[in-house]
């Protein structure tokens, strides 16, 4: 399969390592904004402008769309969906249907592929919390994010005007995560649930109460949160932030017998070493099952709810059954 990255950040890069553990793949380029010369991969496959993507059509089973979710996807997965098979990791959750139904039409006019909000949450975590409902419909879910760097919301802080560099933090409150592990079916809102902590590098002559402002004030990022926002400088960034470590657990509680008197705690987690490492790595095995549905005539966007197991995986289904099942 021929695989290709339109975008060179740290998800990119981690594509670049995840195929690398993917015989069956190979990565035929990588596409960025940024002047090519000036981009050096890690494995020296060669690097094109972004400009030059549509000379490469039909040359590509399926292009791994590196952006930002807040401005980059938007507008880069359907332009692209009209042209090649793809798949993006948007992961602002409440604007996925819209998301979805952008990338849909675009898909559908070009005859192509796409696989949206591809991941970890979204993603593996949107999986989980199917199964547990499905299999405990009497219940209540919980999703706790962290503690980790989220890469879409250090990604929002740096595009706001006079910051120079950020990282954010999303940090669970650990008396609702252990109420919830105790199966006590808690009510609890947004802000119960996890905090947020945002430390931030401003331009020389920046207004950082304007920006602090921006952060606390921004939707659908921290808006619902506890926000805490520290100014430090770059050199502290660099030394105490440079990692990118994440995970988080996805729980349901729910009830079985006849007057629900038995009750149950699913649990799925990770913890992770590198976010865009793993992200890259769940974007690649879907990459795989893009390609398979894709030769096998399908076209559109679907979610990972629609994509079946075992197109996930280089085994076959012999061996599936035999090994996994």
């Amino acid at each position: 399969m021929k695989i290709a990255i339109y975008g060179y950040g740290n998800l990119g890069k981690g594509i670049e390592a995840a195929i690398k553990y993917n015989p069956d793949m190979e990565l035929s380029c990588v596409f960025t904004r940024r002047a090519p010369d000036t981009v050096k991969t890690l494995t020296g496959v060669p690097v094109f402008s972004a400009e030059r993507v549509l000379d490469f059509k039909d040359k590509i089973d399926v292009l791994i769309i590196c952006g930002g979710s807040a401005t980059d996807l938007p507008e880069m997965t359907p332009a692209l969906a009209k042209s090649f098979n793809v798949i993006d990791s948007f992961d602002t959750h409440k604007r996925i249907p819209e998301h979805f139904a952008s990338v849909d039409a675009a898909a559908r006019e070009g005859g192509k592929l796409a696989l949206i909000s591809c991941g970890w949450d979204p993603g593996l975590f949107s999986i989980a919390r199917l199964y547990a409902s499905a299999a405990l419909p009497s219940g209540e879910d919980y999703t706790f994010w962290g503690r980790g760097v989220s890469q879409g919301h250090s990604d929002a802080i740096r595009r706001i005007d006079g910051v120079l560099d950020a990282r954010q933090y999303t940090v669970p409150i650990d008396d609702a995560l252990s109420c919830v592990r105790r199966g006590e079916c808690p009510q609890l809102t947004t802000a119960e649930k996890h905090k947020r902590e945002c430390y931030v590098v401003a331009e020389a002559g920046a207004d950082k109460a304007l920006i602090e402002k921006t952060i606390k004030e921004m939707p659908n990022y921290f808006a619902d949160y506890e926000t805490s926002v520290e100014f430090i400088t770059l050199d502290e960034l660099r030394a105490k932030h440079s990692g990118m470590p994440h995970g988080g657990s996805v729980i349901r509680n729910g009830v079985t017998g006849l007057s629900g008197e038995s009750v149950n705690t699913i649990e799925f987690s990770l913890k992770l070493d590198s976010n865009p490492e793993f992200t890259a790595s769940v974007l690649v095995a879907y990459a795989r099952a893009i390609a398979r549905l894709a030769a096998r005539g399908e076209i559109g966007a679907k979610t990972v709810f629609d994509i079946a197991p075992a197109d996930l995986s280089p085994k076959s289904s012999d061996e599936l059954r035999a090994h996994l099942l």
